[in-house]
């Protein structure tokens, strides 16, 4: 194999890590929220709407970072800035 079929190897490995480290760690951090969230719910019933805004911005912040993920390791798969490299 030449040295692009194993750059576009190794691109696509770390895009798939990336995207499952990208997704597992903001999903574990979302569930711990709302775990938090309903136990906060649970203790104070009547500070139901403060909680509920702040959890869903909190919920809104924390699934932006899966989307920059997302993103880049789109860009890696399909416009890798390193492939210019490669190919001089």
């Amino acid at each position: 194999m030449s040295d692009i079929h194993w750059f576009a190897l190794v691109s696509t490995a770390v895009a798939a890590i990336a995207i499952a480290l990208g997704t597992m760690f903001p999903a574990m951090a979302m569930g711990r929220a709302i775990a938090q969230a309903l136990e906060a719910l649970a203790r104070q019933p009547e500070a139901e709407k403060s909680i509920t805004r702040t959890l869903f911005i909190g919920l809104a912040m924390i699934e932006s970072l899966a989307i920059y993920v997302l993103v880049i390791v789109l860009v890696i798969i399909f416009r890798n800035p390193l492939l210019e490299y490669f190919l001089k």
